[in-house]
């Protein structure tokens, strides 16, 4: 059990008088734009955010054109829920009998409802009339597939909220043991952000812990650079990392903070040529050029879960464009 230090303070009805968020629900996904124009998109199909936008309608995240919506796979981009286990599981373990990355992203989430309250923590630049929404996830044993449930046998809850503010986002995921015997997983939110040009990036928050490079066969090294540059394919667990903020710069700018809530882990990802060529629904197939992953998570390693306990975390995305 990992101790939950600074759990987010619940969200209350807001006391302004001005514009509220608006909240659109089709049944296949979810909408709410704030009134400064921010805008996220949740798909129930792993409740998978595929889209964030600014109030200038600036998408922050990547989605490939080939990202099939319709239910039937994993979204290729946006930001999936990863859980409970990542990437492909291990042999002679719980999970070893899930697909890669688990089910969280490739099961149907219920729709749990909205809350709005006054701007906080999400926003730079808090002040009356700045509203922010949440938007509430549930999944359990009864939305799986059959496979899925036979393959992980135990019974759980999670929530997971997706919270937008003006030009933040933060998601979390409440996971609940509701049954009578321990279980392990890991969890992790697979962010692609929509970047104009990955030759001009720099990754920071990165420096002074230890990481597995998956390029090279899982081998472990010593990331000792303050900065990281993406010239080539990079697939890299972070590990352990004490800072809780890692920085996504353009030009030496910032362009995106990514800050971990009682996670550990940082995984950066991007599949250069070579990679984009091998996955059948990634396009256009240059699009690494315009993407980068940072993903928050728990992953290094296992969570234990005593019954009828809980484990929260997550992240918040902040925009500086």
């Amino acid at each position: 059990m990992v101790d939950r230090s600074n759990r987010p303070s619940a969200l209350s009805a807001s006391n302004t008088s001005g514009p509220q968020p608006s909240v659109q629900s089709d049944g296949d996904k979810v909408t709410a734009t704030l009134p400064t124009g921010d805008s996220v998109e949740v798909l129930l199909y792993g409740a998978t955010v595929t889209s964030w936008k600014s109030s200038q309608g600036r998408e922050n995240l990547w989605l490939s054109s080939e990202a099939d919506l319709t239910g039937k796979k994993a979204v290729r981009g946006g930001i999936p829920v990863v859980f409970p286990v990542f990437g492909p599981p291990p042999k002679n373990h719980a999970t070893s009998k899930l697909p890669q990355h688990g089910f969280g992203r490739i099961s149907r989430w219920e729709y749990l409802g909205k809350s709005s309250s006054e701007s906080g923590v999400l926003s730079s630049s808090a002040k009356e009339g700045d509203d922010a929404v949440r938007l509430d996830f549930g999944l359990t044993p009864a939305n799986l597939s059959e496979e899925s449930k036979a393959a992980w046998p135990y019974d759980f809850s999670l929530q997971y909220s997706v919270t937008l503010g003006k030009d933040g986002l933060q998601t979390m995921l409440s996971v609940r043991n509701e049954g009578d015997k321990p279980f392990d997983f890991q969890m992790l939110t697979h962010t692609y952000f929509a970047i104009p040009d990955i030759s001009k990036v720099t990754i920071t928050g990165l420096s002074g812990v230890k990481y597995t490079d998956k390029v090279l066969d899982g081998t472990e090294h010593d990331s000792s650079t303050p900065s990281l540059r993406i010239e080539g394919q990079v697939d890299r667990v972070y590990k352990s990392l004490p800072q809780d903020t890692t920085s996504i710069l353009v030009d030496n700018k910032p362009y995106f903070d990514v800050k971990r809530d009682n996670l550990s882990d940082t995984v950066v990802w991007n599949p250069w040529k070579e990679g984009a060529a091998a996955i059948g629904d990634y396009a256009p197939k240059d699009g690494y050029k315009k993407m980068v992953c940072v993903e928050a998570g728990a992953v290094n390693g296992w969570i234990t879960l005593e019954a009828q306990d809980g484990f929260e975390a997550g992240q918040i995305l902040k925009s500086h464009i």
